[in-house]
């Protein structure tokens, strides 16, 4: 979980987006997280969080619903909600820890 810290404690927001690939809600943000990526471009990060590969981490978050999104900036959690977002509510959302 050190590499967590590493990853969630920068200046700029890092959404995390915890997922898996059999749940049909995570796979449809893939693409709308491309596009919230692409249209923030350095501003931000977008992280996409494997719950099966990362359970010890999914647990230490209480992550009991996919997906789940999560803003951190300078280490600190800012935002945090479950199920699909569209790419301009997340844009502006971000927008606001930038």
């Amino acid at each position: 979980m050190s590499k967590f810290g590493e990853i969630i404690d920068v200046e700029i927001p890092v959404l995390l987006d915890f997922y898996t690939d059999w749940n049909e809600q995570s796979k449809a943000m893939h693409l709308i997280l491309r596009d919230v990526a692409a249209a923030l471009g350095d501003k931000a990060k977008v992280i996409k969080i494997d719950i099966e590969k990362n359970q010890e981490l999914a647990d230490a978050l209480r992550v009991k619903t996919l997906p789940t999104l999560i803003i951190y900036k300078d280490g600190e959690m800012k935002w945090r909600q479950s199920g699909e977002h569209d790419a301009n509510t997340l844009i502006s959302i971000i927008q606001q820890y930038i």
